[in-house]
């Protein structure tokens, strides 16, 4: 936080702007305290405060988001979501659809967003922060994260169609990056998070590991090789595994999870 030195030689928090001081208590991104600004969500003292050169003393004004009191000590917000299929990874959406901020504390955590994204028909494991620099950092094109997928396909790659994964494809919008592919044997595909009750005849299921994050980027891989996906599941991001997290809910990271985080980010941002 910004310090300044009194002419008694005290230290003391110099005046930050607000949305400055929303986003180091872990409310929101920079953009994302914008915006609650914006919407009126802010007070400082009691007051509506929406203009972007406000400025607050962390020392001695009192911030709300949403009538609850934020201040500089707190910490970031970091939690996992097994994401069901069914619902859009936007916080909120004009046309009324299932999102899933309804799914996460959003009202305890006012701004709390998804880091990257899962298609609608996609379930698995989706990270959620307040820490806008930590988003940027994961998603960062130089340093993508691994993210491991679970696809129920039609069909059953070959050898040689795996080895085109990870030698990496050709798609609309340019090559992929190689990706780690596997058939998985019966009994790892009757585990699998895409297997309900049993494998249709003729499909199989596919493990791989992406390291970049493109749009629909596993469906559309699998069917460069002529397979389509059925059921798409993901079950790692980078460090982070969904730990018994019931479909559905979530749960805050543990302390060496953000660590390895908090890593990640420092590598990043260096």
């Amino acid at each position: 936080m910004t310090r300044n030195t009194s002419e008694h030689g005290e230290e003391r928090i110099v005046p930050m702007r607000l949305q400055k001081f929303l986003a180091r208590a872990g409310v929101a991104s920079r953009r994302g305290s914008e915006n609650l600004m914006t919407a009126g969500r802010v007070r400082v003292n009691g007051e509506v405060r929406c203009e972007m050169g406000a400025k607050v003393d962390p020392l001695t004004d009192v911030v709300t988001v949403d009538g609850r009191v934020v201040r500089l000590s707190e910490q970031p917000c970091y939690l996992v979501l097994n994401k069901p299929a069914g619902y859009i990874t936007t916080m909120s959406d004009p046309y009324g659809r299932p999102c899933v901020a309804s799914l996460v504390p959003t009202e305890r955590y006012p701004g709390l967003f998804a880091v990257g994204r899962l298609d609608y028909d996609t379930t698995g494991i989706l990270l959620f922060t307040t820490d806008g620099d930590m988003g940027q950092a994961l998603l960062h094109p130089s340093h993508h994260v691994d993210k491991h997928y679970v696809a129920m396909v039609e069909g059953t790659p070959t050898a040689e169609e795996l080895a085109q994964l990870r030698e990496g494809v050709e798609l609309g919008d340019g090559p992929c990056a190689p990706a780690e592919a596997v058939v998985l044997d019966a009994d790892d595909a009757q585990c699998a998070a895409v297997v309900h009750g049993g494998m249709p005849r003729g499909t199989s299921v596919v493990g791989i590991t992406l390291h970049e994050g493109r749009k629909h980027q596993v469906k559309r891989m699998l069917a460069v090789v002529g397979h389509k996906v059925l059921r798409l599941h993901r079950d790692s991001f980078g460090p982070l595994e969904l730990r018994g997290c019931a479909e559905g809910s979530w749960r805050m990271l543990d302390d060496d999870e953000v660590r390895i985080l908090e890593g990640i980010k420092g590598d990043t941002l260096a």
